[in-house]
């Protein structure tokens, strides 16, 4: 706990101007009627489905309207063809090629920084003119260096990088909520 707690404070410290700048992207971005595709591997899969259900639904119980947020981890059907028919590493990109358009927001979630599959989706998304985030843990790898927006929590351990970003996403999902309620 003591660690959890220590890198909590380290990535205070480190500067919150990126978690402020990706719920802007993200506010910006619902306001303006695009949507938000969020999408990560493993236990980053199941973040990117929590961020999408707390904006499309209510983060806190403010009265809002629904939020257009899509978890592109969700779909096992779309997510094993694709990855049959073109390999694991195009299973994000090919969705965001499908549903992704300019004005909208990809977020990708790594612990490592380094998944190929979440840094080939944020170069298709930056390739259509999509606003990119990045989640990541150690040093942001190819996944922070993909991004226009880079959240890194600088540590090795997955269990705490993956703490860490759970709170990172509540006060990204507080922060655009606070835009539209």
């Amino acid at each position: 706990m003591t660690e959890t707690i220590a890198l909590h404070q380290r990535t205070m410290t480190d500067g919150v101007q990126p978690v402020v700048d990706a719920a802007s992207a993200i506010a910006a971005a619902l306001g303006a009627g695009g949507k938000l595709l969020a999408f990560g591997n493993g236990g980053s899969a199941g973040d990117a489905q929590h961020v999408a259900a707390e904006l499309v639904g209510r983060f806190e119980k403010k009265d809002r309207a629904a939020l257009a947020a899509l978890a592109l981890t969700a779909d096992g059907s779309v997510l094993t063809s694709i990855g049959n028919d073109e390999g694991f590493e195009r299973v994000f990109a090919r969705q965001i090629e499908a549903l992704g358009r300019r004005g909208d927001v990809a977020l990708g979630i790594t612990t490592s920084g380094a998944s190929a599959n979440i840094v080939s989706a944020l170069q298709s998304a930056r390739a259509r003119g999509v606003q990119t985030i990045a989640l990541t843990g150690r040093d942001g790898g190819a996944a922070g260096r993909a991004a226009a927006i880079h959240i890194n929590v600088a540590s090795d351990s997955t269990p705490r990088v993956q703490e860490v970003h759970r709170t990172l996403l509540h006060v990204i999902c507080e922060l655009v909520e606070r835009a539209f309620a």
